[in-house]
């Protein structure tokens, strides 16, 4: 990788960096603080989203009848999504201290809080804390899975692919073969570290 790659790639960080601050600041206008775990909105603001809530009976009327009939398949993923979970979060716990990689936190990305929004019924409740566990546990793996490609492969496709994961933008270019056993072990000892 050239320097005005890693220039550019630096620059990237910095500006994602920046990002996350401003939606921070962002989200601080909104009526609403986390205290631990948990969510509390202001109680003016959790009365009006109580009156936005629409109930089962007219949900269910006025549902597209597409989502009723889906929902078996939908909420038949559960099984492979378990498992999914099961088996990496086994994988994390048994090879990354043998790799001396730094473990991620599932609670990173598994965030199941919309629950406690008022202006949803139990139904919606509940396909959001489905889609929430769903999304955060493939974001988990994807992490996870990150991790030990760059342990084991941090090399770039030849060909371009969609859907990388943020480590890849800094691999080894295929057929980059200069110092790679010296420059395998640099990836390896980053892992060891704290970030994500």
């Amino acid at each position: 990788m050239n320097d005005r790659i890693r220039q550019l790639l630096d620059q990237m960080s910095a500006l994602e960096d920046e990002l996350r601050a401003a939606l921070r600041e962002q989200e601080a206008g909104v009526l609403f603080q986390i205290k631990g775990k948990r969510v509390e909105f202001e109680q003016s603001i959790r009365q009006a989203h109580g009156r936005l809530k629409t109930g089962f009976f007219r949900w269910l009327v006025t549902n597209r009848p597409q989502n009723l009939i889906t929902g078996p398949v939908i909420y038949g993923m559960i099984v492979p999504l378990l498992i999914l979970d099961l088996s990496v979060s086994v994988y994390q716990a048994a090879c990354f201290p043998i790799y001396k990689i730094a473990k991620l936190r599932r609670s990173d990305y598994i965030v199941l809080d919309r629950h406690r929004l008022e202006y949803l019924n139990f139904i919606e409740k509940f396909h959001c804390s489905y889609c929430a566990y769903a999304s955060g546990l493939i974001a988990y793996s994807f992490a996870i899975l990150a991790k030990t490609e760059q342990y084991f492969c941090p090399i770039k496709h030849a060909r371009k692919i969609l859907g990388t994961h943020a480590r890849y933008v800094r691999f080894l270019d295929f057929g980059e073969a200069a110092d790679y056993e010296a420059r395998l072990e640099e990836f390896r000892i980053a892992l060891a570290e704290k970030k994500k």
